[in-house]
């Protein structure tokens, strides 16, 4: 008996090890691939100073700076007796997310519902999808200051307007594939629930949405990033300078002078797209983790 209860208390501590190490073999990877992108880095420009070339541009401390002085620059004072660059680039970096979160969901809402409407009708689909493939044709920056005006002059606020903007590009992806996981139901289980008397309703979120998950996150975890594009890219025809996109405009006036602090702030839009896919990918994990194989 006693050699059965430690062969199991053996057996249980090999699964954590087991489950342990595939994370921490993801961390390596992380790890590995930092220092490959950052020796790459300054690999490239210390090749290119060395050897004078100029193709595709001249590399030196204004166009291509060492690593170690962006990351300095967080530190750095903005203005003279002012705080560190990090404080602001933070605040600014919480304004552009709220916008970012609130254009990602009303995006993927707005996407969701009409892959719903379309994957209910045949007809609507043929008529619409063709125009909701060509609204991503049109540059953002081209509607991006009729948004603006226009919902500026019914009174919208600046963000809200700009949260907009980030639904413009969020929607899209989510649309198109959520469409193609409504459709993807194994016939067999249609033909089951249909022969029930099952209403629409009752297959849709018993059979359709489920069977749509996995195409679902993997929009979502695309609009993420989108939403964060959206909403620096807004900022600028509304006029907002609280966000990362004033940041990068501001300091871009000043770019000859100051290189190392528009890229800090490359670098902090950078983490909070990074932040946004992350969540929606841990939320994906949550929610699959007990699906059926062929859904998860």
């Amino acid at each position: 008996m006693w050699w059965n209860a430690r062969h199991m208390e053996a057996a249980a501590s090999e699964r954590r090890v087991w489950k342990v190490v595939p994370g921490l073999s993801k961390l390596a990877t992380y790890a590995i691939v930092i220092v490959a992108l950052c020796a790459a880095w300054e690999g490239y420009k210390w090749l290119w100073e060395t050897t004078g070339w100029t193709w595709p541009f001249l590399v030196d401390d204004t166009t291509m700076p060492h690593l170690w002085d962006i990351l300095k620059a967080f530190g750095e004072p903005v203005t003279t007796g002012g705080p560190a660059l990090i404080h602001p680039l933070l605040d600014a970096a919480w304004f552009t997310a709220k916008e970012a979160i609130a254009g990602f969901v009303l995006g993927a809402v707005v996407g969701f519902a009409l892959a719903v409407l379309l994957v209910h009708s045949r007809l609507l689909e043929r008529g619409l999808l063709p125009y909701i493939v060509a609204s991503q044709t049109v540059p953002i920056l081209a509607i991006a200051p009729m948004v603006v005006i226009g919902l500026g002059s019914k009174g919208v606020e600046g963000w809200k307007a700009v949260a907009v903007l980030a639904a413009y590009l969020t929607f899209f992806p989510v649309a198109i594939n959520a469409l193609r996981g409504l459709q993807s139901a194994d016939p067999r289980a249609f033909e089951l629930m249909e022969s029930y008397a099952s209403s629409r309703w009752s297959i849709l979120w018993r059979l359709r949405v489920p069977a749509s998950l996995p195409y679902l996150f993997t929009a979502l975890k695309i609009s993420a990033t989108a939403s964060v594009i959206g909403a620096i890219i807004g900022e600028t025809p509304a006029s907002i300078q609280e966000g990362l996109g004033g940041a990068i405009v501001n300091f871009n006036q000043y770019y000859s002078l100051q290189p190392t602090f528009l890229w800090a702030t490359n670098i902090v839009c950078a983490v909070l797209g990074l932040v946004l896919f992350g969540a929606v990918a841990l939320t994906e994990r949550l929610v699959l983790r007990r699906a059926p194989e062929h859904y998860a």
